[in-house]
């Protein structure tokens, strides 16, 4: 087992991974920036090492670098920056310093996602991939004729990205080639590949992501499927597992499936199986994420594995620590993203430094962050600052659950989205389960949803606490019952003791 490990990352992911580390007695490096000084993953790592990069985390130079000069025996990506760069798991091979991933041939295998369906649609796997896959950006003649072939309404998509950057939903063809030059600005930007492909939309569908863990000796098993259909600018806001959607002969169906693909990609580490499934029930592979996801907390909750911890021992060349058959997925687990945005100001990111920071506590609650009071919430990163998850043993009780943990949580000194939390679990559709990728297209955030009799008679008690505090300050006053001198009488002696 390795003695010391370097986290390419920071934030909340960060926090995690050093927590387990601690767990099974393997020393933690951290890095950070400055703006990232005061983030909780430097305090709570064994050391520390600052960037000078401009590239920041995503620097492998930088990276590989400190991980020799600290001697460090591994690297963990955490997701995003190096997290699926196969050059990166490379050079981690040739300087001696193991890659805790997925190896470099899977990672270029399922990163381009048209390479990756055509090699399901060629393994004529029982799953079908739903997305037409023209190469056709040469020319506007070439992408209309393409287009028209997949169908209005379509999609255009990143060949490097998931569901989130760089992906446009496009309604007609007046609108194609906008659409594809602002997807590919964003694509290059971020995933510094420009490459894009058609999709033909399914509306309303559901996201679906099935878990799957695999080590070296070839043992192969899933934990379940997340449900992932809420999202906001394709970032998914709240994710549940099982999910509501589902019987039990589809989820049967739908792990058997993941299980099959990822054993065509002889799939190593961690990572998820991604589907899409129509309103008729039929099932769509889309794509594999050969990473850690924001969202595993969840998939831990139901199955009661630590997926860092196993992704450690994987990369060590250890066996998993459970069978497919030892596996329970037990009661239901729920996710919210909380994000440092403020929801009455177009969701523009909120930074800043906070002053107050609680917790909600509680059984099967749990709070991955790297915040806390007194922590600055840098301007340069994602907005994520926790992940909220929560366990019940059935969904009724897991809504009532995170109900009560979105009131305890207090963050005071930037803005969040846990109002936006509080209203979407409380909707009756969500309530019902009855959602699907639609939902969030015809919801209204209601800033007043909150002005109830008791949220009112709070709101006085604060107004009129404010007001005599502005008033004594302003205007200081003397009690009458000081003005008298009783407290002076009150000291001396009786007149016959004079």
């Amino acid at each position: 087992m390795f003695k010391k490990i370097l986290i390419a990352n920071r934030g909340e992911i960060a926090t995690r991974i050093i927590r387990t580390c601690r767990e099974m007695g393997i020393w933690s490096v951290a890095l950070y920036t400055p703006t990232d000084r005061d983030s909780l993953h430097v305090r709570l790592a064994d050391e520390a090492h600052l960037l000078h990069s401009p590239n920041r985390y995503g620097d492998a130079d930088e990276v590989l670098a400190i991980a020799k000069a600290a001697g460090a025996e591994a690297i963990h990506p955490g997701y995003g920056f190096l997290a699926e760069e196969a050059d990166f798991a490379e050079r981690c091979a040739a300087e001696g310093v193991v890659f805790i991933g997925p190896p470099p041939a899977v990672i270029r295998a399922v990163r381009n996602k048209m390479e990756a369906m055509e090699t399901v649609k060629r393994a004529g796997h029982r799953v079908p991939v739903y997305a037409e896959l023209p190469d056709a950006f040469a020319d506007e003649a070439a992408l209309q004729r393409a287009a028209a072939q997949v169908g209005y309404p379509l999609v255009v998509k990143s060949a490097r990205g998931g569901r989130g950057r760089g992906a446009r939903v496009v309604m007609h063809p007046d609108k194609l080639a906008e659409a594809v030059r602002s997807a590919r600005r964003e694509a290059q930007l971020i995933y510094g590949d420009d490459h894009l492909y058609l999709e033909r939309a399914i509306a309303p569908s559901h996201y679906l992501s099935v878990q799957v863990l695999a080590d070296v000796h070839g043992n192969l098993v899933h934990l379940g499927e997340r449900e992932g259909s809420l999202l906001r600018h394709n970032q998914k806001l709240i994710e549940e597992s099982p999910s509501p959607a589902l019987n039990d002969a589809q989820r049967r169906e739908l792990w058997a499936a993941a299980v099959d693909i990822a054993r065509l990609f002889n799939f190593q580490n961690t990572g998820a199986v991604e589907f899409l499934v129509d309103s008729a029930g039929h099932f769509f592979f889309t794509e594999i994420k050969a990473r850690i996801q924001i969202e595993h907390g969840v998939s831990e909750m139901v199955s009661g594995m630590d997926i860092v911890r196993e992704q450690i021992r994987i990369a060590a060349g250890e066996l998993l620590s459970r069978t497919q058959e030892q596996i329970r997925l037990e009661g239901w687990a729920m996710h919210c993203r909380i994000n440092a945005e403020d929801p009455w100001n177009d969701y523009l990111p909120s930074p800043g430094r906070l002053t107050r920071f609680r917790l909600p506590q509680g059984p099967d609650v749990r709070v991955d962050t790297y915040g806390y009071a007194g922590c600055a919430i840098p301007e340069r990163f994602d907005p994520l600052l926790a992940n909220l998850i929560v366990k019940g043993d059935d969904r009724a009780m897991c809504l009532s659950r995170m109900r009560r943990a979105l009131m305890e949580f207090r963050i005071v000194g930037v803005q969040t989205n846990a109002p936006l939390h509080k209203q979407l679990i409380q909707h009756p559709a969500f309530v019902a389960g009855a959602y699907d990728t639609n939902f969030m297209a015809r919801f209204r955030f209601d800033v007043s949803a909150n002005t109830n009799e008791e949220t009112c008679r709070d709101l006085v008690a604060i107004v009129a606490v404010a007001y005599l505090m502005r008033r004594r300050l302003d205007r200081p006053v003397t009690p009458t019952r000081f003005l008298s001198g009783w407290h002076r009488s009150a000291r001396r002696l009786p007149s016959r003791w004079a």
